[in-house]
C-alpha cells in the first residue's frame, strides 16, 4: 500500500485516524497505531514482516543486555552483536546475489547465483534499528522496556517504507507521551496535501515525460538537447517523488502527534555540491555522519584521512541504494566531488558570482542523477556523452522535440517549484487584511487535493521511487 492510492486515502488512513482517536490514552493510540502499521506493511509483503520483527526483536534483547552488563567489552558485543545481525538481513536480501555474482564475473563464470525478492523499505527500517541499539551503547538514550513500544519505532507507517530515516534519540519520548492537537492536526494535513500533489501531480507527469523519451538501451540516439531535457526530467521526477513522500510522512506523524526532522531543504537552490547534500535527504546524510563518518575519525585525523573516510562514506551512501555498479559510481561521483572541494574548488567557487556556482552545481547534479538513473555503466555513459555533443542525434532529434511540445512549459513549472519560491508565496500572503490568506490557503489546498484525486483516477499509477531501497 502508497500513500498516493485511492485505497489508502479514502479507506485505510481514515479508519486508522477514526480508531486511534476512538479511545482514550497512550496504550490505545500505541496499539491501534502498531496494529495499522503491521498491516500497511502487510499489505503488500505479509511474509517479510517477520524480517523486520525478528530484526527489531534481536535489538531489543541486545539493549537490554548492554544496559544490564557492566562490562565494557560486554556491552561492545552484544552492540555488534544486534548491528551485525540486522545488516545480516539487509546483506543476505540486498546485496550477497550482487557480490557472489561480481567475484564469479571476474572468473570469467557465467553461472549466476538469483537475487532474492527485497523487502519493501528494508534499508530504512534496519538503519533505524540500528540507531536504537547504538544510541543505547552510547548511553545517549535509555534502552525500551516494551517491546511493541520499540516495534512501533521501526514500523510506524508513516515512514516505515521510504523514511526519513527517524533516529531513536529523537522520537524515543513521543513513543509514550504525545498529544495531537488542532493545530498540529491541521498543519499535518496541509503537509500530507501538499506532498501529495508534489508525488501525483509533478512527480508522476515529470515521470510520462519521462518514459516518452528515446532512452531505449541508453541515451547513444540522443541529441544534446534531448539528452539534457531527459536529465532534466528525472532530477525533478526524483525530487518531487521522494521529497513528496517525505512531507507526507512528516504530515501524517504530526496528525499522530509525532515530530519527524526535515528530509529536504530546496536542495535545487543549492550553489555547491557540499550545500546540496546538506539539503537533500537529509536524514540519510545524518546516520553516515553520526554512525559512520565519525566513528571512522572524521575530519580529525589529518587530510589523508579525512579523504579515504569521505569516500568510504559515499561508497556505502551509493550501496545503500542499491546493489548495482551504477549506484557505487554515483556514490564516488558525490565523494570526488565533494574530495575536490575540500581539496581546492571551495577556494575557487567562493570568488565566483552565486549564479554561476548555482548552474555549475545543477549540472553537476544532473550528471549524477544520469549515472544514479540507468541500470548499468555504459548505458549512463552514453547519456552523459550525449549531453556534450557524443551521440548521434546533433543538437536536437525528432523524438525529444515531439516530447517537448507534447509536455509543453510543464517542466519550467516544476523546476520553478522545486526551488524555495512556496515561502515567499507564503510570506506575501500572511501580509494580505483580514482573513484572505486563510481563505486563500484553503481554496489552494482544496484545489490541490481535488486535482490529486483525479490524477489517481485518471492515471496508472507511478509507484515511489525510493520504494525499491
Amino acid at each position: 500500500m502508497v500513500f498516493s492510492s485511492l485505497t489508502f486515502l479514502f479507506f485505510f488512513f481514515p479508519l486508522t485516524l477514526i480508531l486511534c482517536f476512538a479511545g482514550k490514552g497512550i496504550k490505545w493510540r500505541n496499539g491501534v497505531l502498531l496494529a495499522a502499521s503491521l498491516i500497511f506493511y502487510a499489505w503488500g509483503e505479509p511474509v517479510w514482516v517477520l524480517a523486520m520483527v525478528g530484526s527489531s526483536l534481536v535489538n531489543f534483547l541486545c539493549a537490554k543486555k548492554i544496559v544490564h552488563t557492566k562490562d565494557k567489552r560486554a556491552r561492545k558485543m552484544w552492540m555488534i552483536l544486534g548491528v551485525s545481525v540486522s545488516a545480516a538481513i539487509l546483506f543476505a536480501f540486498k546485496y550477497a546475489a550482487f557480490f557472489i555474482n561480481s567475484f564469479l564475473a571476474l572468473f570469467g563464470a557465467r553461472a549466476r547465483v538469483p537475487a532474492l525478492e527485497l523487502p519493501i523499505g528494508i534499508s530504512f527500517y534496519t538503519f533505524q534499528v540500528i540507531t536504537y541499539t547504538v544510541d543505547v551503547y552510547r548511553r545517549k538514550t535509555r534502552a525500551q522496556k516494551y517491546f511493541s513500544r520499540l516495534l512501533l519505532y521501526v514500523s510506524c507507517f508513516p515512514q516505515l517504507i521510504a523514511g526519513p530515516i527517524v533516529q531513536y534519540s529523537d522520537i524515543a519520548s513521543q513513543i509514550g507521551k504525545r498529544e495531537t492537537t488542532p493545530d498540529g492536526f491541521a498543519a499535518g494535513m496541509q503537509r500530507f496535501v501538499i506532498g501529495l500533489g508534489k508525488k501525483v501531480i509533478f512527480a508522476n507527469i515529470c515521470g510520462a515525460a519521462l518514459s516518452s523519451m528515446p532512452l531505449a538501451g541508453g541515451g547513444a540516439a540522443l541529441s544534446v538537447g534531448g539528452a539534457w531535457y531527459a536529465a532534466l526530467l528525472y532530477t525533478l521526477q526524483i525530487y518531487f517523488d521522494f521529497s513528496g513522500y517525505s512531507d507526507m510522512a512528516i504530515g501524517i506523524g504530526r496528525i499522530l502527534g509525532f515530530s519527524y526532522k526535515e528530509n529536504f531543504m530546496y536542495p535545487y537552490a543549492s550553489k555547491s555540491v557540499r550545500e546540496f547534500w546538506r539539503r537533500w535527504h537529509i536524514s540519510l546524510g545524518s546516520f553516515f555522519r553520526d554512525y559512520v563518518y565519525i566513528p571512522l575519525g572524521g575530519n580529525r585525523k589529518g587530510l589523508k584521512r579525512t579523504i579515504l573516510n569521505t569516500l568510504i562514506v559515499w561508497m556505502l551512501t551509493g550501496l545503500w541504494h542499491g546493489a548495482n555498479w551504477t549506484f557505487v559510481a554515483w556514490g564516488l561521483f558525490y565523494g570526488a566531488l565533494l574530495t575536490l572541494d575540500l581539496l581546492f574548488m571551495r577556494r575557487v567557487t567562493d570568488r565566483l558570482p552565486s549564479a554561476i556556482n548555482w548552474v555549475a552545481t545543477m549540472a553537476l547534479v544532473m550528471v549524477g542523477w544520469v549515472i544514479f538513473y540507468y541500470p548499468s555503466l555504459p548505458q549512463a555513459f552514453e547519456h552523459i556523452g550525449a549531453m556534450f555533443g557524443a551521440g548521434a542525434g546533433g543538437l536536437m532529434d525528432a523524438a525529444s522535440l515531439r516530447v517537448i511540445k507534447t509536455y509543453s512549459f510543464f517542466p519550467l513549472i516544476a523546476f520553478v517549484a522545486s526551488l524555495p519560491v512556496a515561502p515567499l508565496i507564503g510570506k506575501w500572503a500572511s501580509a494580505l487584511p483580514g482573513r484572505r490568506a486563510e481563505a486563500g490557503r484553503v481554496v489552494w489546498l482544496s484545489v490541490c487535493l481535488a486535482l490529486s484525486v483525479l490524477f489517481l483516477v485518471g492515471q496508472s499509477y507511478n509507484p515511489f521511487i525510493y520504494f525499491q531501497f
